[in-house]
């Protein structure tokens, strides 16, 4: 199984450090926290579709 967690460093619904314990917790998870990003991080970040895509693909 591959996974990915990926979370905003400013995320006041969940923090961080909750999205580092779960990718530690899931065997060969990555964890992406990306920065100055509430919970919708991943939406204020253009480069991650493409690394999500590049994930998919590797």
């Amino acid at each position: 199984m591959r996974v990915v967690v990926a979370d905003g460093d400013h995320d006041l619904r969940a923090a961080s450090s909750n999205s580092a314990d779960m990718a530690r917790r899931i065997p060969n998870a990555r964890l992406k926290i990306y920065p100055n990003s509430g919970h919708r991080g991943v939406f204020q970040h253009r480069e991650f579709v493409p690394e999500v895509l590049a994930f998919l693909d590797g």
